[in-house]
């Protein structure tokens, strides 16, 4: 009994001498990180890029068949994966669950694919004169300011551009800034006191790719800013998220008008943004349309049917370059002064200015 003890106690105290000097156990729990946190893509059937980066050996897997990766794994350090999506022609908006798992370990990722609005909304009108290869799916002839297809943006503060003016709901008090008559929208910036009072209304409906025209005419006088431009529905960051400017004009450069793009990569802020120019002779005293055809591989720039701005995809699949294939909606607004609509100064003897607005209408395929 006396040995049997002593051979016990001595294994015990060995095995107490090893763990006594360790320290905690190391977490070996995988590490998986992802380059987005969710991915968004429009209703026809594209490709997006995911960085995926792990400490080892991985696997993706896609529970909707209209989803799929390549590659379905990969090993320990940075991966390239190429998330395919089919058309969605279902009417509805639509999403996938991308699991990504280590052994135990598992991560996922949420995608969701919009819809086509054609699918669900179809207008005819054998007067609209429609882009071949496309079809109206919606459009405001301004018989009346309709509350349940646009909404106002209000307030001061410069807009992130040094403007002067306080953007007000259509109507403030005795001022009024946007009213129709006629079948025309106007959007008037006017003096009130010791401010300058304008408009910046939106639609409430947004859509990827298609073919976006309105027939304007433009105001007159330094210091006015009118614009007809795009913004993504799920806005997060600029110019990250991307921006697509249809239509510029700014007053002390009368006639000149123009069409941009900003990206991450390609933005005013750092003098790279892409943009065109074109003189129209009549724009402050006459009707022309301006708009923009924007698919998976370019957007571009129209006046009066006429192509005059180009840009590119560079099919890299990278966001910086091409944030723009995800849902964007239709902004309509008339600045006063700021960095470009100010840059040579305002005059208030301009005031009050009018943007008007004959129609706004959207194509798609």
């Amino acid at each position: 009994m006396k040995k049997l003890f002593f051979i016990i106690a001595s294994i015990t105290l060995a095995t107490c001498g090893c763990n006594g000097g360790s320290g905690p156990v190391p977490d070996d729990t995988p590490q998986i990180s992802l380059s987005a946190e969710q991915l968004e893509f429009g209703f026809t059937a594209q490709s997006g890029i995911l960085k995926v980066t792990s400490d080892r050996e991985w696997g993706v897997a896609s529970d909707q068949e209209w989803c799929t990766t390549s590659p379905t794994g990969g090993l320990e350090g940075q991966t390239t994966l190429t998330v395919n999506v089919t058309d969605n022609r279902s009417g509805k908006d639509r999403r996938c669950i991308l699991s990504f798992r280590s052994g135990n370990y598992k991560k996922e990722l949420t995608l969701v694919q919009h819809l086509n609005p054609a699918d669900t909304t179809t207008v005819v009108d054998p007067g609209v004169e429609v882009p071949a290869g496309y079809k109206l799916v919606w459009r405001d002839e301004f018989d009346k300011l309709d509350p349940t297809e646009w909404w106002f943006e209000t307030g001061g503060g410069g807009w992130g551009n040094n403007e002067i003016q306080r953007y007000i709901p259509a109507v403030e008090g005795k001022d009024t800034c946007a009213s129709v008559s006629g079948g025309i929208l106007r959007i008037t910036a006017r003096q009130s006191g010791s401010e300058v009072l304008s408009v910046r209304m939106n639609t409430q409906r947004s859509w990827t790719y298609g073919y976006f025209e309105a027939r304007l005419k433009l105001p007159a006088g330094k210091g006015t800013w009118p614009a007809f431009w795009m913004m993504p529905r799920n806005f997060k960051a600029w110019p990250d998220d991307g921006e697509i400017d249809i239509m510029e004009h700014v007053g002390y450069r009368p006639n000149w008008i123009s069409s941009a793009i900003h990206c991450k990569s390609y933005n005013h802020a750092i003098g790279t943004q892409k943009t065109a120019e074109k003189f129209i002779a009549t724009a402050q005293s006459e009707f022309h349309t301006y708009a923009v055809e924007w698919t998976a591989n370019a957007i571009y720039g129209y006046v009066d049917g006429i192509r005059y701005f180009t840009f590119t995809n560079d099919q890299k699949g990278i966001y910086d370059t091409w944030p723009f294939y995800k849902p964007f909606y239709l902004k309509l607004n008339l600045a006063w002064g700021g960095n470009w609509g100010g840059a040579e100064g305002v005059d208030p003897k301009a005031l009050p200015a009018t943007y008007e607005i004959d129609y706004v209408r959207v194509f798609q395929k």
